[in-house]
């Protein structure tokens, strides 16, 4: 495996790293943000820098009007973006548009790439993806997915609640996953102010990064025409993991950059911080929770380009990327509460972005499929590889 970027990347790498410091670090404590994200006003002033300085959605594909990045291109820059919690906004690279574009640029018809996906790789719209349900639907075991759609003519009917939808609120259009009359699972795209389409409430969360915030959604009686299937009919969750694969490793990536960030912050208050006669970091209690977080943020690194390397080479990396998932998340929140304990006072207040940090954090371990069901797919994989091996063998 060669890591080594091309002199391409390393400008963007770099180019990414100063807009991030210069333009909008800066504005993070303007107070134009909602308790669920950034504001509408707001997205559309940090979308504008980005394509002012040509880094707008830059894993899109060059056909639909971003850079084409490389997964490891992508995560190197990702992971400049995300030093900032606004940073994934500006270059239109957050959840869920990130994951959205991926998947529809896989699976959309050329028709549903331009009526939806090109005006939001340009950064005109936002999207949302509609899979979670509250208790007795799907979550973590998506195959409990209680959401219908029933076929009425040249129309499908879908009927459901979906709750935790990231950035419902605003959102242009729609991803739905409904289940079918004889029990698979097809997506289904519609625009947001479809009759029957009702926001019922923004949940409280801790995070308040996602533009949008987090949302309960109502489907009563919604009619989408056949031709806004996404893909074909009963293939939903084949579809699902398409899009979830590679976002659960974009997650690591921009996440590195807020650990990193964390990290930053704590190195330069334990530098110059006195206590009992010497600066913190020289006190050795101190100075292991920063050389444990230099190796958590380095262990993070080397798994999520590892991974991105092998879908560069065509691999399909499920099981890779679940791992990263939880190897990533849980390093990272590690960092990050690492920081907060180095800070004391100042690191559980506004005077420093670790606060923050901590609280968008939190959630990372959770979404995308928490830590432990990782594990027990993992597991399932392991065992099964090594029956395999006993068999062959025998």
């Amino acid at each position: 495996m060669d890591f080594q970027l091309s002199p391409e990347i390393t400008e963007l790498q770099q180019r990414t790293r100063r807009f991030i410091a210069e333009q909008i670090i800066p504005i993070e404590t303007r107070e134009d943000h909602s308790g669920h994200g950034p504001t509408p006003e707001l997205r559309a002033e940090l979308v504008g820098r980005a394509r002012a300085a040509g880094l707008l959605t830059p894993h899109a594909s060059v056909e639909m009007g971003g850079l084409g990045l490389s997964n490891v291109a992508k995560a190197a820059v990702f992971e400049e973006a995300g030093y900032s919690w606004l940073g994934p906004t500006a270059l239109n690279i957050h959840a869920p548009d990130e994951g959205s574009i991926h998947l529809m640029e896989a699976v959309a018809t050329r028709d549903q790439k331009e009526r939806w996906l090109r005006l939001q790789v340009a950064g005109r719209l936002r999207s949302c993806f509609a899979m979670t349900e509250p208790d007795g639907g799907a979550g973590s075991d998506p195959s409990m997915l209680a959401t219908r759609a029933v076929r009425d003519g040249d129309h499908y009917v879908i009927n459901g609640r979906k709750w935790f939808i990231t950035g419902a609120e605003g959102a242009d259009y729609c991803i739905v996953m409904a289940r079918m009359e004889d029990g698979s699972a097809t997506m289904f795209l519609t625009d947001m102010n479809r009759p029957g389409i009702e926001l019922v409430r923004n949940m409280d969360a801790m995070d308040r990064c996602f533009a949008g915030g987090h949302g309960v959604l109502d489907f009563k009686e919604v009619r989408i025409p056949a031709a806004d299937v996404l893909g074909e009919i009963g293939k939903g969750f084949r579809y699902a993991q398409i899009r979830l694969a590679r976002a659960r490793l974009t997650h690591c990536m921009r996440w590195l950059g807020q650990a990193r960030r964390a990290h930053d912050e704590a190195v330069a208050y334990a530098s110059q911080r006195q206590a009992f006669g010497k600066p913190l970091a020289e006190h050795e209690g101190v100075g292991f929770m920063l050389a444990d977080n230099d190796m958590d943020l380095q262990t993070s690194r080397l798994h999520i380009w590892h991974t991105a390397w092998m879908l560069d080479q065509g691999h399909k990396c499920n099981f890779e990327s679940s791992r990263a998932k939880v190897v990533c998340s849980e390093a990272q929140w590690r960092v990050v509460d690492r920081c907060v304990q180095i800070l004391g006072g100042r690191g559980v207040t506004a005077e420093s972005a670790v606060m923050r940090i901590f609280m968008d954090m939190r959630a990372f371990r959770i979404y995308d499929g928490p830590s432990e069901v990782h594990r027990w797919s993992l597991a399932r994989k392991i065992v099964q590889n090594a029956q395999e091996r006993i068999g062959g063998v025998a």
